[in-house]
This record gives C-alpha cells, sequence and structure tokens, in this order.
C-alpha cells in the first residue's frame, strides 16, 4: 500500500505514542513486579491519550500489551507473576490513533542481567538496527533480511523463523511480510508511501524447537533457550 501524506503523517503520530508508551512500560519493569501490573500502566496510558491498544481483543487477546519474559519467544500474555532479579522480556505494544497503527517492542531488563543474556539482548537491537538500515525507496525488501542474518550469523543466534514483520498502517497486520532472515521472497522494491515493521527475534544456542501454549498465543522455546 502507497499511503498519501496525510496517512504518513497519521502513521508518524501513532508511532510516536506507541514508543512513548513503551518508555512507560519501561518504566515499570523491575524485580518484584508483575506483567499485568505493567500491561495495566500501558493501557491506562494509552487510554488517557486517546487511543486504543491495539491487541486488546485482537483475534481473541486478553491484554494490552504482550510480554515475553526469558524463554518465552513471542506473544507472552501479561500475567501475576512478579519478575525476578534477572529477568529480560520483551514488551511488543500497538497504539490505533487517528486511524492507523503504531506498532513498538523492545527488550528490557528486570534488575541485573546476566552477561549472557546483556549479549543477546544487545544483539538483537544491532540486527534491529541493520534491517532498518537497509530500508529506503528503491531497496530491495529481501535485503533487510540479509542484514539481520548477518548480524545474527556473527553474534551466533539462530533467527526465529515462525514470526515476520509486515505491513501496517489502518490495519494492524497486512502486506508485505518482512522476512527477518536471508531468503529469496521477490516482494519488489521499497517505495515513498509504505510503512512496516521491522521485527527480528534472535534465540541463543541455534535452538529452531519452540512449544505453543494452550492459550493459543504464547510461543515458548523447547529448550528453555533465550
Amino acid at each position: 500500500e502507497i499511503k498519501p501524506p496525510e496517512k504518513v503523517q497519521a502513521m508518524r503520530e501513532a508511532g510516536a505514542l506507541a514508543r512513548e508508551a513503551l518508555e512507560v512500560a519501561g518504566r515499570a519493569v523491575a524485580p518484584g513486579v508483575t506483567t499485568d501490573a505493567i500491561d495495566a500502566v500501558v493501557h491506562d496510558f494509552i487510554v488517557a491519550r486517546g487511543a486504543y491498544p491495539s491487541p486488546l481483543g485482537y483475534a481473541g487477546f486478553p491484554k494490552s500489551s504482550s510480554t515475553s519474559v526469558n524463554d518465552i519467544i513471542a506473544h507472552g500474555i501479561p500475567d501475576d507473576r512478579p519478575l525476578e532479579d534477572g529477568d529480560i522480556l520483551n514488551i511488543d505494544l500497538t497504539v490505533f490513533l487517528g486511524g492507523c497503527h503504531g506498532d513498538t517492542s523492545s527488550m528490557f531488563y528486570a534488575g541485573t542481567p546476566e552477561p549472557r543474556d546483556l549479549r543477546l539482548c544487545r544483539a538483537t537491537h544491532r540486527a534491529t538496527l541493520a534491517g532498518i538500515e537497509a530500508c529506503g525507496p528503491g531497496a530491495d525488501f529481501r535485503e533487510v533480511g540479509r542484514r539481520i542474518q548477518a548480524v545474527a550469523d556473527e553474534a551466533g543466534y539462530h533467527i526465529c523463523d515462525v514470526f515476520v514483520g509486515h505491513g501496517i498502517g489502518t490495519y494492524f497486520h497486512g502486506a508485505p511480510e518482512v522476512y527477518p532472515y536471508a531468503n529469496d521472497v521477490d516482494q519488489g522494491v521499497m517505495r515513498p508511501g509504505m510503512t512496516f515493521t521491522v521485527e527480528p527475534i534472535l534465540v541463543e544456542d541455534g535452538d529452531e524447537n519452540y512449544l505453543e501454549w494452550d492459550d493459543g498465543w504464547t510461543i515458548q522455546s523447547a529448550t528453555s533457550a533465550r
């Protein structure tokens, strides 16, 4: 989808609010705090700003954000377990503002992370930035995956191939699928007015195995790899 300038501006505003909400969520992360409490902070902030938390009710998802702790790969549902010192978690949230969705996520530490966890999170951050830096008018979508793959390979991590980036706008998920690993899927080139996400998930120990919980959302490493 090629969006007109007014829609691009609406996307910028939704994305900016999502970023603010993510910072609010991150400040709530600490040992002893539950992910339910973090989700409540996120919900209240988004609603107070005149927006709606896009995940809430999406295909039955029960919360306003996703919190994936330690060996949860993605789509963890906030609950009443207190975070422990050394836990790492991804907070993934989306806001609906002005008719558009703004999607973002980041890793956070509860207390002091172990060196291996710090290394994993830093590598994932580098991979994300490498994928974003590949974007621009005329760029091949496959270049995003190539750049991310290079960072992951150098750091010694596996890229989870269950989840991909996606187009976003007045819709939560749409074309194109932005593969965060080396691939040969020809989706053409990027053009001004396109909006999409870049979402690599790096997993330690080359682990490709995962389990899906009965809740229909939570994806967990099968070997406790983070």
